[in-house]
């Protein structure tokens, strides 16, 4: 259905009239570095551009007082020594004559929005708006902001479609304290915040920034505060958030809406959040939402004050929007000490409202000083300065282009041609191979399982993996014969080494065993549906499939995407193998998480008695769309939780992502 980008270029029209250091920052050059560089990446082009419109008087009300919008509205005759004197009543607040026209089309560009997602014009979008709105109060502008653009959206999805469950993310850098002042009581709207806050000595310098703020009454448990108490927090903690806080309740939650309050002063080079994370970190953020709600992301801009920073932000959350491939995260997955006593001290606030955090089994353990090996990032100071982060964007910028978006989404090898009517459209089927003697070549090693039929499949897989290997291919889906998986699986990986694959992860479900003679380091082989949890060694994991919901997804939110984005794998191969135990719905998002950590590559292989049942889900998680609702959350049982608490106690020590409880006090890295 498309991504929608809603804009209008008067909402450049207002700027700082008079000399305010504080306020100088909020410029339209913002809208226009963010336009300007999806013009000349080719993504406005592709989305559905729609022109915003003034959101009505009646649509502020849902949110502010009549009061406030008269005030706002006589900002269009005041001259300008009045504005000053008007602005100087608010904190950091600029106001303009054409300031209530641009924050109505601000409002409008989001509600527009929200009804193009909501009515199935599209599939997600971002309204690219200014002024911002997550400061906005009910009668009070605050932080650059008027109106309060996301809160009022949210209000606009109850009212107008009935949603009981609308999803608000907030990874602005500064603490969006009017959305959580106006859903504090209320139990529809989940709002999750990180941002900078350094113990309350950074703006806006409030209490109820901090983690223990929970919300009120029916609301409490609905508020989760991440407080940031260091700058210089990178890819590694912010995926620790996702991973550790935010994904368990939004799980939990069930949202039929996500919202995300976009500001990317939490991006590397920002002067005002001072923080590391790299533009594709962006991206991935957003593909871990797309698991929710359907797919159904809004996301409305907020702040943003590095113009290349922000611009090229934009430019991945909205590739990843448009379905392409996320491209490769730098750096080594170790969250800082400070990143993970925020976290813990979220888990401990938030553990009497959510059951997905009450079954908690991170283990506390002593720091490594051993770490796995990853592409690097360019080091800088421990508090990087504006002119620091952004020397180390331009080396960035190529780099993380270093794939481009392949010809072909999703390919698919049959073992029986007349399942392609189960595919859904758009899936390539691939044809017979013409490489007949590597092949045979591939197939003498398990000489007596592939004859015949079973050879022409192993050509057809092959070909397919390979260009999966070329870039030719993002990922595909093998179907095998029922005796041949456990071998084709092999051939696989032995072809992903032998042509330049520097680390494979394979997830294995079922019975299926690691082949023997793999070096570590090159293979991480986890199966999922071992009898016991056991760590034959650190590339080498076995965990029961966990027969709940609660503990799947902690399994695979604590377990599976931790070692992955630890691992940094070029290919993910993901086996279903004989009794694989796995519902639809949990093998759709298991392969619809797993095409983060690789760029999108990644090769689900299936036996062939179960492709009718699996090959549509698959196929279509694998060609973008939202993974189908797990069903009811079940906590996990005391068996699962302790089998996770196993395997994290043994491996945290080397894949420093599992790590959710600070070791003892330390800088944050500067590798993160």
């Amino acid at each position: 259905m498309g991504t929608a980008l809603v804009y209008h270029e008067d909402m450049t029209a207002t700027r700082l009239l008079w000399d305010d250091p504080e306020c100088e920052i909020e410029c339209p050059e913002r809208l226009t570095a963010a336009l300007d560089g999806l013009r000349q990446r080719g993504l406005q082009q592709r989305c559905l551009c729609l022109t915003a419109c003034e959101a009505s008087e009646e649509e502020l009300g849902m949110v502010h007082s009549p009061e406030y919008v008269a005030l706002v509205r006589r900002t269009q005759t005041l001259d300008k020594e009045e504005l000053q004197a008007l602005s100087k009543q608010f904190d950091a607040v600029y106001f303009h004559p054409n300031t209530f026209h641009c924050a109505r089309l601000a409002v409008g560009a989001a509600l527009q929005l929200v009804d193009a997602v909501l009515t199935g014009a599209v599939h997600n979008g971002l309204a690219l708006v200014r002024p911002p709105g997550h400061h906005s109060q009910k009668e009070a502008a605050n932080g650059f902001c008027v109106f309060n653009n996301v809160a009022i959206a949210a209000k606009h999805a109850k009212q107008k479609y009935g949603l009981q469950r609308i999803l608000i993310v907030d990874w602005d850098i500064h603490h969006g304290q009017g959305i959580q002042y106006i859903f504090d009581d209320d139990p529809s709207v989940l709002y999750f915040s990180w941002h900078r806050y350094e113990h309350g000595r950074f703006w806006p310098f409030l209490q109820e920034s901090d983690a223990h703020a929970v919300g009120q009454g029916q609301g409490q448990g609905f508020t989760v505060n991440l407080p940031w108490n260091q700058v210089g927090m990178g890819n590694a903690d912010y995926l620790a958030a996702f991973l550790h806080v935010l994904l368990p309740l939004a799980f939990e939650f069930d949202p039929e809406l996500v919202l995300v309050s976009a500001g990317f002063d939490s991006a590397i080079g920002d002067p005002e959040g001072r923080m590391r994370a790299t533009p594709e970190c962006f991206a991935h953020l957003t593909q871990l939402l797309q698991v929710l709600a359907g797919g159904r992301i809004c996301a409305v801009l907020e702040g943003g004050y590095h113009l290349e920073s922000l611009a090229q932000s934009v430019c991945k959350m909205v590739q990843t929007l448009l379905g392409d491939p996320t491209p490769p995260l730098l750096g080594l997955m170790v969250p800082c000490q400070s990143a993970l006593e925020s976290i813990q001290s979220v888990q401990t606030a938030q553990a009497p409202h959510w059951t997905s955090l009450q079954q908690n089994v991170a283990p506390i353990l002593g720091p490594s000083t051993h770490f796995p090996e990853g592409r690097s990032l360019p080091l800088l100071a421990e508090s990087p300065t504006y002119e620091a982060a952004e020397a180390a964007l331009s080396p960035l910028q190529g780099e993380l282009c270093l794939r481009p978006t392949p010809p072909i989404c999703t390919a698919v090898a049959l073992a029986v041609p007349g399942a392609a009517l189960a595919l859904p459209p758009g899936v390539l089927l691939q044809e017979e191979s013409a490489l007949r003697e590597e092949t045979e070549a591939w197939a003498r090693l398990h000489k007596s399982l592939f004859q015949d039929e079973s050879l022409v499949t192993l050509g057809k897989i092959l070909c397919l993996l390979g260009g999966i290997l070329d870039g030719q291919v993002r990922n595909g889906i093998a179907v095998t014969a029922a005796l041949a998986t456990a071998a084709t699986v092999e051939v696989i990986i032995q072809r992903c080494l032998s042509h330049g694959a520097q680390r494979l992860l394979c997830v294995a479900l079922g019975q299926l065993d690691r082949p023997l003679d793999l070096a570590d380091d090159g293979v991480l082989w986890l199966n999922i549906r071992g009898k016991e949890a056991a760590v034959e060694s650190m590339f080498h994991i076995s965990t029961p499939l966990p027969q709940t919901t609660g503990g799947f997804l902690s399994c695979i939110l604590g377990l599976v995407l931790p070692l992955a984005y630890g691992f940094q794998p070029d290919v993910v191969l993901m086996a279903l193998g004989p009794a694989h135990g796995l519902q639809n719905a949990q093998a759709a998002l298991l392969a619809s998480v797993l095409r983060g950590p690789a760029g999108g590559r990644i090769l689900a292989v299936v036996e062939e008695e179960s492709i009718l049942q699996l090959a549509r889900t698959l196929a279509q998680v694998l060609l973008g769309e939202a993974p189908p609702s797990l069903g009811p959350f079940l906590m996990a049982s005391p068996e699962e939780i302790r089998a996770l608490r196993l395997l994290k106690t043994q491996l945290e020590p080397r894949w420093k992502l599992l790590q959710v409880a600070a070791p003892r006090p330390g800088p944050c890295s500067p590798i993160a």
